[in-house]
This record gives structure tokens, C-alpha cells and sequence, in this order.
């Protein structure tokens, strides 16, 4: 029996495994495929594997089985249903893929085998990881933001085009920029699109021309592909030159199902080179009917102006006087003006001489004079208050002052000597309260109300 590791395993205990005559436990094939199956599941991890594919078969169930090696190895593999569903390829022998798989033992035949849980082509696959994995950083950043898009010119004077001089690409924008809109001025900025090297030229190209400043817009694209052609526009060092741009840009980059990082950055996303040269440029007849338009609407509206101000002549002409009249007219309306002017002063005059007697009544019931004679009454009362209760609380205290005279003379020592008592003390001027703390022949001082005398206990 091999040796596992401690805790790992436990033989199991079944009334059908035979017991030797020495005590071992005896496993059936199929309890050591099911333990194996146990210890494999549980002990390794999803893991990647690439390789290639070898064996493939896809029965009625829907589950894909297949055999995956490389050069000196191999291994069995099965996608069950619910997983390969989601498998956005036809796997076929022969293939290079990259799986996602755990580890697990086929019981029946006690084989080795991967369950697989992703499966994606092995070159593609990753380039796909690494596209979306730059694409979640620069939305972090948020290069991809709709608030830091810049508009495009809607008559821009100088275009220029990022692109491969020799692609047809750069061919179809300048016919259609040539149709819709020759005014414009379209300088080429050759660069390579694909191939090593390829990102850093049409990095350098957008930072150039967005130092130099000398066109109004920027196309940066080429024509279809792969992905692997068009991964120079999915490149992180042509997203930021765009973004740092400050001149508008368009990407127009491959089909119109291919997206790029290039097309997430710049400010306008075309479908297509063309597509591009249109969003670009304006429509040269469009632009004729649309002034030849806005010619008649200024014609029509210069007549409407002219009738209109040839009306106003006629009523200004119908309305003109004789300055006679007009002066008559005035005059009347100045005697009018006149008296209506006295009649307001006197009015006014009337009414601020009331108001005028109502302040002086007022002022005089507020005068100071008369506050200052109620003042003066409540100072007399208030001092002859104050002296009162002064002379009462002098009193008051005079009084407490006697009798706590009294009361201390009544506990004063001195009054005690006065009724004929005495104080007794030693030589060391203790005092002697009891007879038996005194000897014969013992020298006493004795202290009365007036005077002191010295004697000696016989």
C-alpha cells in the first residue's frame, strides 16, 4: 500500500474488504480510485495548462473530450456541457489553446485526466487578456471619459492624416476629403501600422503634431485586419499620446466591428478610413445649397425690413402738425403743468404743517424737563428709602454687637473668677483639677479675679 501523507488518508472501514490473516486493511480498485480522485481534487488547485489538441470528440451528451500534449507529454481532458458553451470557438485537432483546469482521476479507468473550465486559443487568448487588462486601467485613469473629448472643427482649414502612405486607407480619405470638401488643406503624416516598432511611430506622430500645432484636426487609423495587425492602436504608448493630444482627433481603425484602444481615446471613434473623411470634412454642395439658402432667407428678410420702414414714413408723414398747433398744444399743457404744481405745494405745505404741530405736541410730552422732574421726586424718595433702611440695619447690627458681648462675656474665664472661683496651676503652670494630683509640701498658684496667690500644700 503507497505511502500518504499524515491526515491525508484514512483507510475506510467496509464490511466488504477482507481482512488479512496479519490485521492490514485491504482497498478495492474501486475505493482507491475514489480515494486518488479525493487526494488529486483536493489538494491541487485550478490550474493553466497549454497545449495542443489531440483527439477531439464532441458526442450527442454535448460534452467535449479530448487529449491535450505537447512535444514529450500529454493528458486526457473533458468540457462538460455547461462549461464549453461558452467557448467562443470550434476546438479541432491540431489547435494550440490555453485551459483553465482542476485535477481529477476518472474512476472508471483509474485515469489521470484535466476537467477543463475555460478553454480560449492559445495566441488570441492572450492577447485578449492583455487588451482588456489595459483597458481596465486606462478607464481608471479615465482616459475613456465623454468629459474630456474635445469637439470637432466644423470647418477645419488643415486635416492631417496619420496613417500608412501606402495602405488604401490614406487613398480612400483623400478622394473623399477631395469630393466633399477641397478647400481644405490635407497634410500626410507617414507612419508605419503594423509590425515592431509601429506603436512608437504613430506615438511620435500625434505628439509632433500636437507641438507644432498646424492642423485644426487629426485622423489616426489604416485599414482592416486581425487582430494581431491591428494591435499597434491597442498599444498603451498610442492611448496616451492621444489623450495628451490637444488637437481633436478621429480614429478610424480597421472594420467597424473592430475596436481598438485608440478609438476608446480619441475624441470621435469613425467605423471606418471613410467614415472618417466624412465626419471630417463638409459636404461641398451641402454647403452651397446651405449659403444659397441662407441668401434667400436674407433677401426676403432685407425686403420685409424695407416695407416695413416705408410703413413707418407714411405714419410718421400722416402724423407730422403745423408747429403752431404743436406749439398751442404745448403752452396748454404748461398752464396745465403749473397748476397742477400749486396745487401739489400747497397740499404738501398744508399737510407738513400739520404733521409739523402733531411732532411739537409730541415733542412736548416727551420733554426732558418732565423726566427730569420725575427723576428728581423718585431720587428724593429712594435716598430718604436708603437713609431709613440705614440707620434700621445700624441699628439691627448694634444690637447683635451687644448681645454677642454678652454672650461671650458670660463664657469668658474672667467671668467665672468674679464669682469667687480660682484657677490652680504648678510651678510648670499646669492646671490642677483634683486633689489627689497634689503632694504635701507641693508650691500652688492659684489665679482669682484680681491679683495671684502663691501657697504650699501641707
Amino acid at each position: 500500500m503507497p505511502d500518504f501523507p499524515p491526515g491525508a488518508y484514512s483507510p475506510p472501514s467496509s464490511p466488504q474488504s477482507p481482512l488479512p490473516t496479519d490485521g492490514r486493511p485491504v482497498l478495492s480498485v474501486s475505493e482507491l480510485n475514489r480515494e486518488v480522485k479525493h487526494l488529486l481534487e483536493g489538494s491541487v488547485p485550478l490550474l493553466w495548462v497549454s497545449g495542443e489538441i489531440s483527439n477531439f470528440a464532441a458526442p450527442s451528451s454535448g460534452h467535449w473530450y479530448f487529449t491535450l500534449k505537447d512535444a514529450r507529454a500529454q493528458v486526457r481532458c473533458a468540457m462538460f456541457r455547461g462549461r464549453n458553451q461558452m467557448v467562443r470557438f470550434r476546438p479541432a485537432n491540431g489547435r494550440e489553446v490555453l485551459a483553465r483546469a482542476r485535477v481529477s482521476l476518472y474512476e472508471g479507468r483509474g485515469e489521470f485526466q484535466l476537467i477543463i473550465e475555460h478553454l480560449e486559443e492559445a495566441g488570441f487568448g492572450a492577447l485578449m487578456r492583455q487588451l482588456e487588462e489595459l483597458k481596465a486601467k486606462l478607464q481608471a485613469e479615465g482616459l475613456f471619459d465623454l468629459a474630456r473629448k474635445k469637439p470637432l472643427p466644423h470647418l477645419p482649414a488643415t486635416i492631417g492624416i496619420i496613417t500608412s502612405p501606402t495602405g488604401a486607407a490614406v487613398r480612400d480619405m483623400i478622394q473623399v476629403l477631395g469630393r466633399r470638401y477641397p478647400a481644405a488643406k490635407i497634410e500626410l503624416i507617414p507612419v508605419a501600422v503594423q509590425g515592431q516598432g509601429s506603436a512608437q511611430q504613430i506615438a511620435r506622430a500625434i505628439e509632433l503634431a500636437g507641438r507644432l500645432q498646424r492642423h485644426d484636426l487629426l485622423i489616426v487609423g489604416r485599414g482592416g485586419g486581425s487582430l494581431e495587425d491591428l494591435w499597434s492602436f491597442n498599444e498603451e504608448i498610442v492611448a496616451r499620446a492621444l489623450a495628451a493630444c490637444p488637437i481633436p482627433t478621429i480614429s478610424a481603425v480597421g472594420h467597424e466591428t473592430d475596436t481598438t484602444i485608440a478609438d476608446l481615446v480619441a475624441d470621435v471613434r469613425a467605423p471606418t478610413p471613410s467614415a472618417a473623411a466624412e465626419i471630417a470634412s463638409a459636404n461641398a454642395a451641402a454647403l452651397t445649397e446651405e449659403i444659397d439658402t441662407i441668401r434667400s432667407r436674407l433677401t426676403r428678410a432685407m425686403h420685409l425690413q424695407l416695407r416695413h420702414l416705408r410703413q413707418q414714413v407714411q405714419l410718421v408723414g400722416n402724423r407730422i402738425r403745423h408747429p403752431r398747433e404743436q406749439l398751442q398744444n404745448r403752452a396748454q399743457r404748461l398752464d396745465h403743468l403749473e397748476m397742477r404744481l400749486h396745487s401739489a405745494i400747497r397740499t404738501r405745505t398744508t399737510g407738513n404743517a400739520q404733521r409739523l404741530a402733531q411732532l411739537e405736541r409730541a415733542l412736548a410730552q416727551v420733554h426732558p424737563r418732565h423726566r427730569i422732574e420725575r427723576a428728581q421726586v423718585q431720587l428724593a424718595q429712594q435716598t430718604q428709602r436708603l437713609q431709613k433702611s440705614a440707620l434700621a440695619l445700624l441699628q439691627h447690627k448694634r444690637e447683635q454687637v451687644a448681645h454677642a458681648g454678652q454672650l461671650l462675656h458670660s463664657v469668658s474665664p474672667l467671668a467665672v473668677l468674679e464669682r469667687g472661683y480660682a484657677i490652680v496651676q504648678d510651678d510648670r503652670k499646669q492646671v490642677i483639677r483634683r486633689a489627689q494630683d497634689t503632694r504635701s509640701g507641693q508650691r500652688i498658684h492659684a489665679r482669682l479675679a484680681e491679683g495671684e496667690i502663691t501657697a504650699v500644700i501641707e
